[in-house]
């Protein structure tokens, strides 16, 4: 960043902003496409991260397979813009959303996600509406004690239940392993999938997922397809997990210093309404400035950032517009209804952040 570029987005915009680099997103894209391509595996972005129809079309044009949605918001904002091919990784129950999917179903390619018999009970109705077949994938908890069946033996009986079940298909496997979790994961599919084909089913899909595990992509045999989300833009966690540098960080977030009341303390236009409190597993602080490294962003109230300078060797004046690297930029985005592109030292405009707020 020059200070003529942050003055520039300062005067037009103001501050707190989220800007983002293009040349490093588009880098980011072919890298991580480039990833996958090489494991042999297709790219399945999970589009959480930046919300944009517009970016992940950019994800679809270098050669990414359909899209990863979390919400069903998400994947009706997607399929309006034109994509197709979308799995959303998610339980989704209730009539409400069976209506919904069903009018989407009728018009897209949808695969749903479900980890137990009482979502897999409701889906008929949805694709009863559509008039199409629904594809379910079964998630599988491989690690990370969040959404997923814990056992083999549990995948197998969805397996079955989909299967018999009016409307839809079983499609495969979804997985998300934890980063050193993989011969945990090769046993968990390896039994799952020898149980399924007893049944005369197979799997079309084998998703794992994660951008901290960018690293491993292709490790899991049998895998047809890889989830990453982040790596479009990254952030400290990403850096953390040793699978982004700081220069890979596509996304930073502007804000002015409004007060430096003491020597060793300052306050940043940027509080918990913008870079969230989210401390990104371990990390020091909310967030990196790159312009003060040693700096700390110790703590929030919604419209402050406390800034911690005791192990500053540079410290920062009142007006200075400083960069942040987010601990966890899925969040940060969600905050803001857009970014500021950027070239080099060009400002090339406004992008909407149009997923953002898809809680249901």
């Amino acid at each position: 960043m020059t200070t003529a570029l942050a003055a520039k987005i300062a005067k037009e915009y103001g501050t707190p902003a989220l800007v983002i680099d293009m040349d490093r997103v588009e880098r980011n894209i072919a890298r991580v496409q480039a990833i996958c391509d090489k494991a042999g595996v297709a790219n399945r972005p999970h589009i959480k991260t930046h919300k944009s129809p517009y970016l992940a079309q950019l994800q679809i044009k270098a050669g990414a397979k359909g899209i990863t949605c979390q919400k069903l918001g998400e994947a009706e904002i997607m399929a309006d813009a034109g994509i197709d091919d979308i799995l959303i990784s998610y339980n989704l129950i209730g009539d409400e959303k069976m209506a919904r999917l069903g009018a989407l179903l009728a018009a897209t390619t949808i695969t749903v996600a479900a980890d137990n018999p009482v979502v897999i009970a409701g889906l008929p109705a949805a694709a009863k509406a559509s008039g199409r077949p629904l594809p379910v994938v079964i998630e599988c908890d491989t690690g990370r004690k969040r959404a997923g069946v814990e056992t083999p033996g549990e995948a197998i009986a969805l397996a079955q239940q989909i299967a018999a079940s009016p409307g839809l298909t079983f499609a495969g496997f979804l997985m998300y392993p934890t980063e050193t979790g993989w011969p945990d994961a090769q046993r968990f599919y390896d039994e799952a999938l020898a149980g399924v084909r007893a049944l005369g089913l197979e799997p079309a899909i084998v998703s794992t997922g994660g951008s901290p595990n960018l690293k491993n992509v292709g490790q899991l045999k049998g895998a047809t397809e890889h989830r990453p989300g982040t790596y479009i833009y990254n952030d400290r966690m990403q850096v953390a997990a040793s699978v982004a540098d700081w220069d890979d960080c596509a996304l930073h977030v502007y804000s002015t210093v409004v007060s430096r009341a003491a020597p060793e303390r300052g306050i940043l236009d940027a509080g918990s309404k913008t870079l969230t409190s989210d401390p990104g597993g371990s990390l020091d602080g909310f967030g990196l400035i790159l312009e003060h490294p040693e700096a700390r962003i110790a703590r929030f109230a919604e419209e402050h950032g406390f800034l911690d300078l005791a192990r500053s060797n540079t410290r920062p004046n009142v007006g200075d517009v400083v960069r942040i690297v987010p601990n966890h930029v899925c969040v940060v985005v969600n905050m803001s209804d857009e970014v500021v592109m950027v070239r080099g030292d060009e400002i090339i405009g406004l992008l909407p952040v149009a997923a953002r707020g898809k809680l249901r």
